[in-house]
């Protein structure tokens, strides 16, 4: 069984109560009252006494202690940073005695496991023999220098846990995970660490461990309760080829409504072979959680969905929970977010959702990017330029032979941009000699009916060309799967979300905007205020009750995640270990065709 998937908090709790090294090394320290509760780490003694002051540390002595192992040696800016601002001062000793916040950090590494995390990843560093030695130190010598490795080490385990915790196990920009371009995650682990030991105040719950977004709380949760029922058998698998209808009587009823209503084996509900209206309720909620059709019919794709394994799923929540420590640590208060496997928009005023909308994302070979940036401009009655592909692929040939041929499709060709641009005789070009190189127009679609933009654009200016606009094909939209532009992503109600973005603007009220669209005149709108972007990829989230959402993988980067994750285990310790690689820069944008 994956790691992952595993518990270690009793094993490790064993060994912090029981065990005569760490666990019993601070037991032996904290001491335990008559009730049996373990006291705090800073009642501590140790054997050579309290006096005297407590030793400093030194950039040299930073260096040997983290950087000859090489669990450590990552976080070494860190822990200079860290020191630097202490004056040198010991972080996890007060008087010659530990702080509360050692013991917690290792309560808190001994339940890594709840956060998909491997606690044994963060035991570096032999704690359990250091803690004993401090406790039968024979002088302040050996306590001053027992002290100081000590308090290095724990440096370093915290920093390897929350690098991991707080920026994620893979690095989402280096080479493995290219396709990631939303703006890193700026967390100072220094600060964090001085925030957990009282020495600065901080907005974020660093001080508690709290997790920086509620999205990834509520994928935890989810985590947890995908675990109890994985333990308790998971879930039946449904007959291949299933064809299900409400009010259908079947053996595979019975299978069913354990699946979905985890009824016990020996109930007559259980048993019952008749599909009903309890159980179409329970089918219709599943495809909705799926983003599925909520047509209460078993088969197809909500076989295949309902056949998922639970381990499969509990992978899928672990590699969204990684995501989210790769998103910014805090969002600004209004943004607009799509997320592409979900085909959907939302957008965020004040921390709240204030709009939502179907969107068409594009297609596997031509896949909308994952990145963030600020809408600048709302474009009305927008041309559509067509790309040079198009023109070499589809146009040329037809124009070669007759130029006018422009016409019938509402297309035009200009020299220059904008307001600058003067339309060109089609009859004056070499249709039949034109190349990428040295074609100097723009063969544009005029606004219109016809034109693929629709009604209106929604621009971010970035290096992949990509924005939001309408479509003259609003059909699609009623599609499940909605995987179908060339990169750019389209979206259900362009005239609402416009309204939207220009409410600020009493100039641009809702009537204002349709007339305008109706025109057929291109008209820029820069907005007062620009909007933060982001287009991500969750394949998973759950609600604050831990109720779990899921959708397909339609890119792949589950699968390539899941590849750095989840590496294969060793046989002589079977866990799923995770590990971050070096950091790497960011790998440069690609410059990319026009998409729509």
């Amino acid at each position: 069984m994956p790691f992952a998937r595993r518990s270690f908090f009793t094993y490790f709790l064993v060994l912090l109560l029981l065990g005569s090294g760490l666990g019993a090394a601070l037991l032996s320290s904290c001491g335990t009252d008559k009730s049996g509760q373990t006291a705090d780490a800073t009642a501590t003694a140790p054997g050579a006494g309290t006096s005297g002051p407590q030793p400093l540390l030194d950039s040299a002595y930073v260096a040997r202690a983290l950087g000859g192992m090489p669990q450590f040696r990552g976080q070494l800016p860190w822990a200079y940073k860290f020191y630097h601002e202490r004056a040198y001062r010991l972080g996890w000793f007060k008087d010659h005695q530990l702080v509360p916040q050692a013991t917690q950090l290792l309560q808190t590494i001994a339940k890594a496991s709840d956060e998909g995390l491997d606690p044994r990843k963060y035991q570096v560093k032999d704690l359990a023999k250091l803690f004993s030695q401090l406790k039968i130190a024979p002088d302040a010598e050996h306590r001053d220098a027992l002290e100081k490795e000590i308090d290095a080490a724990l440096s370093g385990t915290y920093f390897v846990w929350a690098s991991d915790f707080y920026r994620g196990v893979a690095n989402p920009h280096d080479a493995k995970n290219t396709a990631w371009q939303v703006k890193p995650n700026k967390i100072k682990l220094h600060k964090a660490l001085l925030t957990y030991l009282g020495d600065r105040k901080s907005k974020y719950g660093y001080y508690e461990f709290a997790p920086l977004h509620p999205e990834y709380n509520n994928l935890k949760k989810a985590l947890a309760a995908y675990r109890v029922r994985e333990a308790a058998g998971g879930w039946p698998v449904l007959p291949a080829g299933l064809a299900l209808r409400p009010g259908q009587a079947s053996p595979a009823v019975p299978a069913l409504r354990q699946r979905l209503l985890g009824a016990p084996a020996d109930t007559a509900a259980r048993a019952a072979m008749t599909y009903d209206k309890a159980l179409v309720n329970a089918v219709k909620s599943f495809q909705n959680d799926a983003g599925l059709r909520p047509d209460g019919v078993v088969s197809g794709a909500t076989l295949r969905a309902l056949n998922v394994p639970i381990g499969q799923r509990i992978d899928q929540v672990l590699l969204n929970m990684e995501r989210w420590r790769w998103l910014p640590k805090k969002f600004e208060p209004d943004y607009l977010l799509v997320n592409i496997p979900e085909y959907r928009l939302h957008v965020v005023e004040d921390g709240q959702e204030a709009m939502t909308m179907r969107v068409i994302v594009g297609k596997v070979l031509t896949a909308t990017p994952i990145f963030s940036d600020k809408m600048e401009y709302v474009v009305l009655a927008p041309y559509w330029n067509v790309p040079f592909s198009i023109i070499d692929k589809e146009l040329k040939n037809k124009l070669a032979a007759n130029p006018q041929y422009l016409d019938r499709l509402d297309m035009e060709v200009v020299k220059g941009y904008g307001r600058k641009a003067v339309v060109i005789d089609p009859t004056t070009i070499d249709w039949a000699n034109v190349t990428q190189a040295n074609f100097k127009y723009t063969v544009r679609r005029r606004p219109g009916p016809k034109n693929d933009l629709g009604n209106a654009k929604f621009i971010f200016p970035n290096s992949n060309d990509v924005y939001l606009h309408d479509t003259p094909h609003g059909e699609l939209f009623s599609q499940v799967s909605r995987n179908f532009s060339h990169g750019c992503v389209r979206v259900e109600e362009p005239m609402k979300l416009a309204a939207y973005l220009l409410r600020d603007k009493p100039e641009w009220d809702e009537q204002t905007i349709l007339d305008t669209v109706a025109a057929h005149r291109e008209k820029y709108i820069t907005l007062t205020k620009k909007l933060p972007v982001y287009l991500v990829y969750l394949t998973a989230w759950a609600d604050a009750e831990g109720h779990a959402h899921f959708r397909d993988d339609i890119y792949g980067h589950d699968k390539t995640l899941a590849r750095e994750l989840f590496l294969k285990p060793a046989e002589a310790a079977p866990a799923r270990v995770a590990t971050r690689p070096q950091p790497a820069k960011p790998a440069a944008l690609a410059a990319a065709p026009r998409r729509s």
